[in-house]
């Protein structure tokens, strides 16, 4: 089987967990290059130990190598900063790109909601790990009601999988993850918060959903999320509900008063997840980092495929 060849730009833990799961689980893609600026780093030694062709010198150093010119789909487990100069880079010589950084230069993707729309981006972002385990059940709820007025998430992590990069960038998070809530969950408002916990031994992810819905169903929403579930333990088998959805329901008599919103009637949901990691790389607590590297896999296998399917019939560029 031919598939798309791929490098992965970042030899920090992101990037060496991505680059297990695309060593043990290969699809559609053949990872042939892993970059960073370390020479002594565990990944890059791991990626040579695989064959893989390795460079310490950065995005530079992946032009010179001579795999270059056949790949045709690059992760980017670096930086926000660094990721603005490496996808100009990447798009002009027609890469397309995974970004798993908060620089959110292409649309926020998560894969069971919206990778169909996203196929064929130069470059698509992959929100945040609370974004991933989240917005799937935002629009699990959005699209068996009429309106999702608000969406609250709450994502709790054991702080030991929280490195420097995450801890600096919490605002950033909340942020991002909040506004996605809004562009690709579907609710019209949406808010994010983040919890480091401290707890020994250490807790795997769990994250708690809030929506307040109008139209639709309880049994409809609870089946809606049900099915939602499976498919995001399609590429993440840790995800799952940690207990059954529950509902409140505020009728045109009681209604529920929100500050800056008014009053609100129909049905508040509170959904409960939690992310265990496959443990590739990572400890399996560590589900949210986990999530973002199967969800960027899963998404660059879609963008493989999608390759593969238009070199079939012609089509491609």
């Amino acid at each position: 089987m031919v598939r798309v060849k791929a490098a992965i730009i970042g030899s920090g833990n992101i990037g060496t967990d991505l680059m297990i799961k695309m060593i043990r689980y290969p699809q559609n893609m053949e990872l042939v290059a892993v970059v960073g600026i370390d020479p002594a780093s565990e990944g890059l030694a791991m990626a040579r130990e695989h064959g893989i062709a390795t460079t310490h010198d950065g995005i530079e150093g992946l032009r010179r190598l001579p795999c270059y010119a056949e790949i045709g789909i690059a992760f980017d487990a670096t930086s926000a900063y660094a990721h603005k100069v490496h996808d100009a880079a990447l798009r002009a010589d027609g890469i397309q790109v995974v970004d798993l950084t908060p620089a959110a230069i292409g649309p926020f993707t998560v894969p069971p909601v919206n990778i169909d729309a996203h196929l064929d981006q130069p470059n698509v972002n992959m929100v945040t790990c609370g974004g991933q385990a989240t917005i799937p059940m935002v629009a699990a709820v959005t699209r068996v009601s009429d309106k999702v007025h608000y969406a609250e998430i709450v994502a709790s992590v054991s702080s030991r999988s929280a490195g420097p990069g995450t801890r600096a960038n919490i605002d950033e998070f909340t942020r991002t993850t909040a506004r996605a809530i809004e562009v690709v969950g579907g609710a019209a408002r949406g808010k994010a918060i983040i919890i480091l916990n401290p707890a020994e031994p250490p807790m795997i992810m769990r994250d708690t959903v809030f929506t307040l819905s109008e139209g639709g169903t309880e049994e409809a929403i609870r089946q809606s999320v049900a099915e939602m579930v499976c498919e995001v333990q399609k590429y993440v088998p840790g995800y799952r509900l940690k207990q059954e959805v529950q509902f409140e329901r505020f009728g045109g008599n009681a209604p529920l008063r929100i500050p800056g919103m008014g009053e609100f009637t129909g049905i508040k949901s509170m959904i409960m997840l939690e992310v265990e990691g496959a443990g590739d790389y990572l400890p399996s607590y560590s589900g949210n980092l986990d999530i973002m590297t199967a969800a960027a896999k899963a998404t660059g296998e879609l963008i493989a495929a999608r390759r593969m399917a238009l070199v079939h019939t012609g089509k491609a560029a």
